[in-house]
């Protein structure tokens, strides 16, 4: 399963060890889904742990479409991502924007509990 998360996701599973959140990260960790990434507009030495562990553990996905869907154009790039590397799941906490597309070509989009339940 190849799968998109928001950064609010990867942000709330590690400021909060329990809840959703943490739980999809923890999925992510134990190989239960494979996470997608392009490092293109991450700048490393902002992320520091995160980045680490998406060199190792993530797929990196290297050439993006121009996307121009979302209200928020910043949630573009997660869509573009989800599009290039095939996601079957964009996860994202984004209640008024990302969640009610739903779905962006073959990618559904869903809530950390959504997808959570969806791993158990």
């Amino acid at each position: 399963m190849r799968v998109v998360l928001d950064t609010n996701i990867l942000i709330s599973a590690l400021m909060v060890q329990t809840g959703h959140p943490a739980a999809v990260y923890r999925a992510w960790q134990e190989g239960h889904f494979t996470l997608l990434t392009c490092a293109e507009p991450i700048k490393p030495y902002k992320t520091g742990r995160l980045m680490n562990e998406m060199k190792g553990l993530a797929e990196d996905v290297s050439t993006l479409p121009r996307v121009q869907r979302s209200a928020d154009p910043t949630d573009d790039f997660l869509l573009a991502l989800s599009e290039a590397g095939k996601a079957d799941y964009l996860v994202t906490g984004d209640k008024s924007g990302l969640l009610t597309i739903a779905r962006h070509h073959s990618t559904r989009i869903v809530s950390a509990r959504e997808f959570a339940a969806l791993l158990a």
